[in-house]
C-alpha cells in the first residue's frame, strides 16, 4: 500500500503534467509561467480553494503522524531546496529596515535546514521512513521574481501546516510543529513586507489541505 507522500508526489507528477498539457506550458516559457503562477496566486492572495477547484487532484489522507511529518518534510525540503540553490545567484540589496535581504535570506535557508534535519530525525525516530528530496524547477529569473516566489512558498508553506495540524494524534508533534509554523509564519511576514505586500493581511490564516497544496506547489516538483 501507497504511503500518503507516495501519493501525494505521485499525484503532483498528475498534476505537473495536466498543468503541462492543459495550459501550453512547453512552449519555452514553462520555469516562468510555473514560478510565476504560485507567485501570483499566493502574492495577491488568490484563495487556494479555487486553484483546487480548478485541479482535479486525488482525495488523500494521512494514515498516521509519521504521514503527516512526511508530508511537512516534502515542503520543508522544497523550501530549504529553493534558498539552497537561489541564494547567491541574485544581489538583494536592502530591506525596508536598512537590513541585508541576503543576511536575512541565508538566515532562512538555515532555518529550512533545521526544520528538514529536525523532521528527517523525528520520522526515523518514530520507525518511519523519510521522505527524500525531489527534483525541483522553481522559475524565478532575477532578483524580483526569486524574491515574489519566495513570499509564496513561505505563505503556503504556513496555510499547509495550519491544515495539517489537526490530524497529529500525539500533543508532543503538534507543539513541535507549531513551533515550526510560527517561525514559517515570521518568514513569510518578512518576505511580504519585502516585496511590498501586508505582513499580515488577516486576523486569521486560511488553512490548506494537501489537495490544496498540490494545486499550488505540484508545477515546481519535476520529479
Amino acid at each position: 500500500m501507497q504511503t500518503f507522500h507516495e501519493r501525494f508526489l505521485e499525484d503532483i507528477k498528475t498534476e505537473r503534467q495536466r498543468i503541462l498539457s492543459r495550459r501550453g506550458l512547453l512552449t519555452g516559457s514553462l520555469k516562468l509561467a510555473a514560478g510565476g503562477a504560485l507567485a501570483v496566486s499566493l502574492g495577491n492572495r488568490i484563495q487556494l480553494g479555487a486553484a483546487a477547484q480548478d485541479s482535479t487532484p486525488a482525495a488523500v489522507t494521512f494514515a498516521d503522524d509519521i504521514e503527516v511529518l512526511n508530508y511537512a518534510l516534502t515542503l520543508e525540503h522544497l523550501e530549504y531546496a529553493f534558498y539552497r540553490d537561489g541564494i547567491g545567484q541574485f544581489t538583494f540589496g536592502t530591506d525596508p529596515f536598512g537590513t541585508s535581504i541576503d543576511t536575512n535570506l541565508a538566515a532562512v535557508r538555515d532555518h529550512e535546514k533545521a526544520h528538514v534535519d529536525t523532521l528527517t530525525d523525528v520520522i526515523t525516530q518514530l520507525g518511519g521512513t523519510p521522505v527524500a528530496e525531489a527534483t525541483y524547477d522553481f522559475g524565478y529569473t532575477d532578483a524580483t521574481s526569486f524574491l515574489a516566489t519566495s513570499s509564496a512558498v513561505e505563505n503556503l508553506g504556513v496555510q499547509a501546516y495550519d491544515g495539517a495540524g489537526a490530524a497529529i494524534s500525539n500533543p508532543d508533534l503538534l507543539t513541535a510543529a507549531g513551533s515550526i509554523v510560527a517561525v514559517e509564519a515570521r518568514h513569510a511576514a518578512y518576505l511580504n513586507l519585502v516585496i511590498g505586500q501586508e505582513p499580515f493581511p488577516a486576523a486569521f490564516e486560511t488553512p490548506a489541505t494537501p489537495d490544496e497544496v498540490l494545486a499550488i506547489a505540484g508545477p515546481f516538483i519535476v520529479s
